[in-house]
């Protein structure tokens, strides 16, 4: 016989408080969420997309230059010219003065080199050229660099091809998320609305989520002063902060109504979703959260500030979803089936008066199945996963270019016509830096030593620094940025060509190459350890949660099967290129760096919380019957329908993503959602019932404890009864 939650407990008086004063408590959130919207989307930080830094060799250099080179360090664009008959045609030359001139006249561009003056800015046979706009601000807002790329693409006609490249163009022209949010919000509007049948409870938890998203984006932009994050942590964390935000309300709402429906009145009903579904949420929340805190072992300061501020948009919809959402049931009351979805009657409902455990659902008949052959089950359940996952081996990590955007971008244009004429390398500039003892320091055998290295296609001369402490040059490879190749090319010259040419030892290879490819390497060797951290953080919480060493063995293994199976396909679609442009994915490119990072804290996160759903409704009933195949058949009857419908809204708002504009997130959303249908069907509904099958009595194993015979614990996810899908 399983023991009663109390309701005078911590969770259920903040239910009946914020019942009770719902309307002191909404008012409160509604001004507190416009107050801090005002404050923190006016005077929040700007974004910082700089990943350099740390001890890498690019890092160095980059510091050396800033150093030494300080008007240099600007943001610069490139001019791609390809004219049909020449640069010198009377008529092309005329549109490209014209349009030089009206980018010099902008008051964001500095003193430029024309390439009529300056022949090496020109093709041999006169019909590619190129020119180097340096931005005159240390910032320049992306909306100030827009005129500047209509105004090429307006000079270009159908002899004459002007682009403009650069990473402040392709920040111009790539548009705003748009209507990708909007399609994941009316997605999970339509799932809700199956679910729960009615307008009304289809609503709450959409209204509840979008507060708390709007205030944990606010705090996120404030945050940003003390821990920069790159600019796409607003898109990823308004993803997650809808996804897990509808879903934790969708736990609430659920208790709710079925206390409505087992004659309770809406206090009560309240007070006992708060107590028990709260509980589930909290926990949901914070394995999230300490997931996500497995950030900072990376030990860089752009993912640290991610993690930041995913935290609190995840946190915030932890509190909404015990405060906010309590004063909205206090508003609806007995009106949360109102504007009800016309359907048929359940089995459920034909047989009410039959008890919960007789009634034989899908779920049921289905656990039974895989219980009665549980190795032949668990075997082809991780054969799968191994097998989807197998792509993983060959991942590669990279920072998307403009070679990847899409077709039609005057980024990518600029790409194509800069490789056709001056290599496909001229994208992938190598800057080497090394600091001298004086002017007349001559690293000319460096330069030639790098010249002749196989893979590269030239070197430029070598220049000295002003105060005459540095020099530096470019080598161009004959690879382009994304080739592994070019990645090879960097090892080269740092471990073979440099330390045997005098004076090489102290040359330093920077650039955003090789930028790319250190932070690249550096994510590589520390995710195990994230990954480590994560895993042992999280088997403590969970540990403690169920009492079971067993259970939190086969949560650690089967999340890592299952986020492994999402990197796998990841990569097949990314990198591999299958299905990729169907999906949005112009091109074949590397995993971007931060997306694998990103996705393991937050997906182990997730699958332990869907764990614990499910895993403390089997314990409930194995307490309560002794018996582990009777407890996970029922257990998983009893949490299938939310756990399905709280995944759907996942796999909803994290499939949208494909209709955004950033290649870099849509490979995140792509994965997570990969990896949540995974963990929804072939983990939860396939290993999980054959594997606890497997280990028997043994699943309860805890050190110093006997079997047990009454609850140790009060099972938070009593949420999962009685959605009706």
């Amino acid at each position: 016989m399983t023991t009663e939650t109390p309701r005078n407990g911590a969770l259920a008086g903040l239910g009946r408080y914020c019942f009770r004063r719902r309307r002191l408590v909404l008012l409160a959130w509604v001004i507190g969420v416009i107050a801090v919207a005002f404050v923190g989307f006016s005077y929040g930080a700007a974004p910082d997309n700089d990943f350099s830094g740390g001890d890498s060799q690019s890092a160095k250099a980059q510091q050396l230059m800033a150093k030494h080179f300080p008007k240099e360090q600007g943001d610069r664009l490139t001019l791609a010219i390809k004219a049909d008959k020449g640069i010198d045609d009377p008529a092309t030359k005329q549109k490209i003065e014209k349009a030089i001139a009206d980018l010099v006249a902008s008051p964001v561009t500095g003193p430029v080199t024309s390439p009529y003056q300056d022949k090496k800015l020109v093709t041999e046979d006169r019909r590619i050229a190129r020119m180097t706009i340096p931005l005159s601000a240390k910032e320049v807002d992306k909306a100030e660099v827009k005129p500047l790329v209509d105004t090429v693409k307006n000079a270009s006609d159908d002899s004459l091809t002007l682009a403009l490249g650069g990473y402040m163009a392709e920040k111009a022209e790539t548009p705003p998320q748009g209507s990708a949010e909007s399609v994941g919000l009316l997605a999970a509007a339509v799932i809700l609305f199956i679910a729960f049948g009615s307008l009304v409870a289809m609503g709450l938890p959409i209204v509840t989520a979008l507060l708390a998203i709007v205030a944990g984006l606010a705090l996120t932009k404030l945050m940003g002063h003390v821990f920069p994050a790159p600019d796409f942590t607003m898109v990823f964390g308004a993803m997650i902060g809808l996804g897990v935000g509808i879903d934790y309300a969708l736990f609430i709402v659920t208790r709710y109504k079925d206390g409505l429906r087992d004659g309770e009145d809406p206090e009560s009903a309240t007070v006992k979703a708060i107590d028990t579904a709260g509980r589930a949420v909290l926990f949901a929340g914070t394995t999230v959260v300490i997931a996500l805190m497995g950030l900072f072992v990376m030990g860089q300061r752009l993912m640290t500030g991610v993690a930041v501020a995913t935290s609190i948009t995840v946190f915030i919809t932890m509190i909404a979803a015990v405060t906010l959402l309590p004063a909205f049931l206090g508003f609806t009351g007995y009106k949360i089936n109102s504007l009800r979805l016309p359907r048929r009657a359940s089995r459920g409902d034909k047989e009410a008066g039959a008890p919960a455990e007789e009634r034989r659902t899908f779920a049921e008949r289905w656990a039974g199945a895989v219980q009665r052959k549980p190795l032949v089950s668990a075997l082809a359940a991780g054969g799968i996963l191994l097998l989807l996952g197998a792509p993983v081996l060959s991942m590669r990590l990279g920072q998307p270019d403009a070679s990847v955007q899409p077709r039609d971008r005057s980024s990518y244009i600029s790409y194509t016509i800069l490789s056709e004429g001056f290599g496909p390398g001229y994208g992938a500039p190598l800057v080497f830096a090394a600091e001298v003892d004086s002017k007349d320091a001559d690293l000319g055998s460096v330069v030639r030593a790098v010249g002749k290295t196989e893979g590269v296609a030239y070197a430029t001369p070598p220049r000295v620094s002003e105060d005459g402490q540095a020099v530096t040059f470019v080598a161009f490879p004959t690879t382009g940025y994304q080739d592994e190749a070019t990645t090879d090319l960097v090892h080269k010259l740092r471990d073979e060509v440099l330390p045997k040419t005098a004076g090489g030892e102290k040359v330093l290879v920077g650039g955003p190459n090789a930028s790319t490819i250190d932070t690249a390497e550096e994510s590589g060797a520390r995710l195990p350890l994230m990954i480590g951290v994560v895993i042992a953080m999280s088997m403590v919480l969970l540990i403690a949660l169920v009492r079971s060493v067993t259970i939190a063995l086969q949560a650690a293994v089967m999340n890592l099967l299952s986020i492994a199976a999402s990197y796998g396909v990841l990569v097949a679609v990314v990198q591999w290129g299958w299905f990729g442009p169907a999906l949005g994915f112009p091109a074949t490119m590397p995993v971007t760096t931060w997306v694998p990072m990103m996705m393991f804290p937050v997906l182990f996160g997730l699958s332990m919380d869907y764990q614990v759903f499910l895993i403390s409704r089997v314990r409930e009933e194995y307490e309560r019957t002794g018996d582990t195949r009777t407890a996970v058949a029922t257990g998983l009857a009893r949490s299938a329908k939310v756990i399905t419908a709280a995944a759907a809204i996942m796999i909803a708002v994290f499939t949208t993503s494909l209709l955004g504009p950033d290649v870099a997130v849509k490979q995140g959303g792509l994965g997570m959602a990969v990896a949540v249908l995974i963990d929804a069907t072939i983990v939860r509904m396939v290993f999980v019932p054959s594997v606890m099958e497997l280990f028997g009595k043994a699943n309860w194993w805890m050190p110093g404890r006997r079997a047990p015979k009454t609850p140790s614990v009060t099972p938070p996810a009593e949420v999962e009864e009685g959605v009706k899908v």
